[in-house]
């Protein structure tokens, strides 16, 4: 946090919360032309998915995501590791491992010093060699806000792919890292945020999400994704109407990062909390007894967020062992997939 200025005061907005609105997205997506029959395209945009993948050989499948935003925290290499993570995430969110990636890069080269995209850059190489694998080339532009990501790129199994859907009533739904990334993030922005909230976002948003490379091994995981932009509501939602079940959130199980619930009980939120209720909020029921902000919490965009598995029951120990087994000590089972029209129950 040592920066000379406030790489955030050079954006309008951080992290995944620069997403478009979900029902704008959705209205861009509708226009799109129908995709060509491709037999080797296992997983395109249909379902709102994590990565495409395509079926290279019986033996290997090709990942492909790519994932960039504005800055959530004015350290640059910081900065560089959030992002790094955050799009390494999504060949993880499909059964994954990462192979190699390009960086891309927009700067307003007029503000910002050599040295400091430098250290953004830097930051994500370190991640990327942390998994073993290389940021191989990449593109740059000059541009009014500074803008960093990665193109991931990655292989798995084709019989072995876990897509947001498919999940089966029964299921149990595990989230695996706490929640509260935009509300810290907007403290932080508001020059309220303490070490200690600094401390806990950083450390959630640069714990790369390995464990999804793991989960195809065990036969009870039906579908997987991450928490991003449309925050804990808006991939859950993904997950139910591609499964074409319902499924009744535990509120009190949620896990939140340090100080998150103080801070949003006092108002702090993201303009993209709302507008993600906006987007979806017509799909959610809200139990009467919750606190008058767990809507903000619930639709709270995640940068570099946690996993969403869902997991019969039987094989529930196996994911929640593997999960402490990787450090994700606040893995927690928050929901129960069930028949249903479409929608999420929240109590």
């Amino acid at each position: 946090m040592n920066a000379p200025f406030r790489l955030t005061s050079l954006a309008h907005g951080g992290g995944c919360g620069c997403k478009l609105a979900p029902a704008v997205l959705k209205g861009i997506l509708a226009k799109m032309p129908e995709a060509g029959p491709f037999a080797n395209m296992m997983v395109g945009h249909e379902t709102g998915d994590d990565a495409a993948v395509y079926r290279l050989n019986d033996a290997q499948a090709l990942i492909a995501t790519t994932d960039f935003f504005n800055p959530i925290v004015d350290d640059p290499r910081d900065f560089g590791r959030i992002a790094a993570t955050n799009a390494l995430s999504d060949v993880y969110a499909m059964g994954g491992s990462p192979i190699f990636a390009l960086a891309l890069v927009g700067m307003p080269v007029d503000k910002l010093p050599v040295e400091t995209i430098g250290e953004i850059l830097a930051g994500g190489a370190s991640v990327c060699a942390d998994v073993g694998i290389p940021v191989a080339g990449g593109h740059s532009i000059d541009a009014p806000e500074p803008i960093y990501g990665l193109v991931a790129l990655g292989l798995v199994h084709p019989d072995r792919v876990l897509r947001n859907v498919g999940a089966k009533a029964g299921d149990r739904l595990v989230l695996t890292k706490g929640l509260g990334v935009g509300v810290l993030g907007a403290a932080l922005k508001r020059g309220t945020l303490g070490a200690a909230g600094y401390d806990a976002m950083v450390a959630s948003t640069t714990q790369v999400n390995v464990l999804g490379a793991d989960m195809p091994a065990i036969p009870g995981v039906h579908a997987m994704t991450d928490v991003t932009g449309f925050g804990l509501l808006g991939h859950a939602l993904e997950m139910v109407r591609g499964s074409g079940l319902s499924l009744d959130v535990d509120f009190a199980a949620l896990p939140l990062l340090d100080g998150v619930a103080a801070l949003v009980a006092e108002g702090v939120k993201t303009g993209a909390s709302g507008r993600n209720w906006a987007g979806f909020g017509d799909e959610v029921r809200l139990g009467g007894a919750l606190p008058a902000w767990s809507r903000d919490l619930l639709c709270d965009p995640q940068t570099s967020g946690g996993l969403l598995v869902a997991v019969s029951p039987d094989d529930l120990d196996a994911v929640m062992g593997r999960a402490r087994e990787r450090g994700f000590g606040r893995a927690a089972v928050v929901g129960t997939f069930a028949a249903g029209d479409g929608t999420v129950s929240v109590a």
